[in-house]
């Protein structure tokens, strides 16, 4: 799959892509135990496009700007209106040894809007 082919709520999302930037990380509480987790983004893609990636805990140390990642079992959602690609606990993020050379920053997912979030 590349980027550019990604839909609101998709599951099962299997991507090659390079991390473009990383966001700071802050921390948020937990709404189910206020337990206190750390969270970042992380600007990736392809030549087809870049999304936002959401980082939760240790994930955020596996992701390093200019590296290339297969994505798999990733799903999308949305965050303040935005579309997001997540791991969630059952996606990874592995180190790719094939690089992502050329990256459309032209066509950000993140930044368009969804008609009605469900498009």
């Amino acid at each position: 799959m590349k980027v550019s082919e990604i839909r609101p709520y998709a599951k099962k999302i299997d991507l090659v892509v390079r991390a473009i930037s990383k966001n700071g990380e802050r921390e948020v509480s937990s709404r189910l135990d206020s337990s206190t987790h750390k969270v970042t983004e992380a600007l990736v893609g392809d030549e087809s496009g870049t999304v936002l990636l959401t980082l939760w805990d240790d994930a955020i140390a596996k992701v390093e700007e200019g590296k290339t990642y297969k994505l798999t079992n990733a799903y999308a959602s949305f965050f303040k209106n935005s579309l997001r690609i997540n791991l969630g606990r059952f996606g990874t993020a592995e180190e790719n040894a094939e690089s992502v050379e050329n990256v459309n920053s032209e066509n950000n997912l993140s930044e368009k809007e969804f008609s009605g979030n469900r498009a």
